[in-house]
This record gives structure tokens, sequence and C-alpha cells, in this order.
């Protein structure tokens, strides 16, 4: 079982698995309250584990680099889990879109607010910015493969892929401009779903 901060009630975690979510979750907010104060490229791997009471070995079992501390996004299993309870009969898109309400829905602010701290850091600092395509390719292959499955296609057919990149093409190209707003990007998925209308627009 992942150590997630957003683990699904289902899955009922034992004790152990609790105080590794409850440590992960400490390392990244002390990291995020490190990056906010001093910047991301001043703070080092020693600081953030000071910081969160554990000794570097035990930061690096979470997370193999500081990078990966930001990238790591907790709310891919969750979002799978949600696209797969989605009726067999709702459009891709759709299904996608309403996957995304819910979970979106079921946050408290305080994970609201880390989803945003996370993603202004994910924009805002050069150094992930770089890696931000290496994101882009990792969510096309998840959403790939979970839309892949309910098509009764292979993740790597076209169209699936397209689709994928769909998806996350017209995510980015809104969140960049406010990194962390939800809304903007159901917004940008309702657009989606319409066909993106302004594309058969003549001047």
């Amino acid at each position: 079982m992942s150590q997630n901060r957003y683990m699904s009630i289902d899955a009922r975690p034992g004790l152990r698995e609790r105080k590794k979510a409850r440590t992960r979750l400490t390392i990244r907010s002390e990291a995020f309250r490190l990056f906010r104060e001093q910047g991301y490229a001043e703070t080092t791997i020693e600081q953030i584990a000071e910081a969160a009471d554990v000794s570097p070995s035990t930061f690096f079992r979470y997370f193999p680099t500081k990078e990966q501390l930001v990238l790591a996004d907790d709310l891919d299993p969750v979002m799978i889990e949600a696209i797969e309870a989605q009726p067999p009969d709702v459009p891709l898109i759709t299904a996608f879109r309403k996957a995304a309400e819910s979970v979106f829905a079921g946050l408290s602010q305080a994970d609201l607010d880390f989803e945003r701290k996370r993603q202004e850091l994910l924009y805002s600092v050069p150094e992930l910015r770089g890696a931000i395509m290496q994101e882009m390719v990792r969510s096309i292959d998840m959403i790939a493969g979970v839309m892949a499955r309910r098509v009764g296609r292979t993740a790597d057919d076209f169209e699936v892929r397209a689709l994928a990149g769909a998806i996350v093409g017209v995510i980015l190209g809104v969140v960049d401009l406010l990194p962390g707003d939800l809304p903007l990007a159901l917004r940008a998925l309702e657009f989606l779903e319409d066909g993106l209308p302004l594309g058969r627009a003549t001047s």
C-alpha cells in the first residue's frame, strides 16, 4: 500500500501505514515551508530532514530526490479509482471531469491548500519547471491506462493516447496561469468536453 495522504477509506490502513503517511506529509509540509522562507535552491535535504525531525536516510526512503518531493502527486491513485467508479456509459472526457469533481469535493481545505502550494512550486521554481514535461508524459501514461481499460483498448492506442494528451494539455494550458486553481482546471475540462468550440470559430 502506498504511503499516501489521500489513502482510500476502503483501504483501512493499519497503524504502521498511517504513521508512514503522517511522516511523509510532515516531510513535505516542512519542505514547502522552507522553500517559501528561503527558496527552493537554497534549501537542502539535510535542512528538510531536520525540520521534519527525521534523518536524511529516512527522507530518502520516502523521496529519492528533493525534486520528487514536489513532483509526487498523491491524487493519482485516487483519481484512477474515481474514474473507474464512473458508469461505463459515461463518455471518457465526462468520466474524467466527474471523477475530478468528486475527488476535489472530497478534499479538506488543508488538502486543497497543500495541492495549491505544490502546484505553485511546480510552476514557479525554475528547477522544477524543467520537470513538467516529464510529469506530463507520466500523467498521459496514467490517464491512457485507465481510459484504455474503459473502452477495451490498449494504452498505446493512437486515439487513447491522443485523448489522454488532450486532457493533460487543456489543464496545463490554464493552470500555468493560476497554479492550484482547481475550478479553472474543471472549466478547461468542460471546454474540452464541449469540443473546444473556439477551434471552430472563424475570424
